[in-house]
């Protein structure tokens, strides 16, 4: 369950990065509104990172948490902000994916 929990935590850790962007983009009561789910989202992903890591290791959960972060707003970045899709972004976003991966599977 923490590990679902933690997979949460980082979407939501993508959430807020997300808004972020999307508040530089919009002005006013738009940006106003981006910036309330960044806080939203932020809280979500902050909670549920402290619960999960009174079980998991915190170097684990960390490492997974902000893994997740980082691959999910690279994704957001090349299909919502049209940033580049270049080979080396790919690769080295692929090799996080499998380093995530691995330290689920050597973690208890």
């Amino acid at each position: 369950m923490n590990w679902i929990l933690l997979i949460i935590a980082g979407l939501f850790e993508v959430g807020f990065a997300t808004c972020l962007g999307k508040a530089k983009e919009n002005s006013g009561n738009n940006a106003i509104m981006w910036y309330l789910g960044f806080l939203f989202c932020l809280t979500i992903s902050m909670v549920l990172l402290v619960k999960v890591s009174k079980e998991l290791p915190i170097g684990t959960a960390y490492a997974v948490w902000t893994g997740i972060g980082a691959v999910g707003s690279v994704v957001v970045g090349i299909f919502v902000f049209k940033e580049p899709a270049t080979f080396w972004r790919v690769f080295f976003l692929s090799t996080l994916i499998l380093s995530i991966v691995g330290l689920k599977f050597v973690s208890k």
